[in-house]
């Protein structure tokens, strides 16, 4: 496989593809290993594989090229976490780790708390699901494609 300047190894010929075709508006998810990535794109997005992978790493490759939607409250989602383990009080410092990358790559917006059946029913809509190795619980992440402005591709 042929490598691009400026394009980090992690990301294959299929995603950065899928990437670039999405356009400004269209979602990808991040799914981790426990996500059920190929019944989601059974009728609907295509389906990347990305095995062996953290979601956290990818995120951080894709956020290099990849603008987050300004127009919108929340450029990012992920799933909430079910009644059973909020009364637990299950951690979840994985989203941390989206927020700091989120952070870094100068998005200043919270991450949106999406429900788990309407986060199955999202990721059916959306443009690609990215199924990586990530063992966190709830580490699923949707990302909104944004714009990038006329003259910063050096055009």
């Amino acid at each position: 496989m042929g490598r691009l300047k400026g394009v980090p190894s992690i990301i294959s010929p299929d995603l950065l593809y899928t990437l670039a075709k999405m356009g400004h508006g269209d979602e990808i998810v991040l799914a981790d290993g426990n996500f059920p990535t190929s019944s989601v794109c059974r009728f609907g997005p295509t389906e990347i594989r990305a095995d062996g992978l953290g979601i956290p790493e990818l995120l951080e490759a894709i956020l290099k090229f990849f603008p987050l939607d300004t127009y919108v409250n929340f450029p990012a989602a992920v799933m909430d976490l079910v009644k059973e383990d909020k009364e637990k009080g299950l951690q979840t410092p994985i989203w941390d780790k989206y927020f700091e990358s989120l952070i870094n790559a100068g998005c200043l917006k919270f991450l949106e708390k999406v429900e788990r059946f309407a986060f199955y029913e999202r990721a059916k809509k959306s443009f690609a699901v990215v199924a990586t190795g990530e063992t966190a619980l709830y580490g699923n992440l949707i990302l909104i494609k944004g714009v990038i402005p006329a003259g910063e591709n050096g055009e």
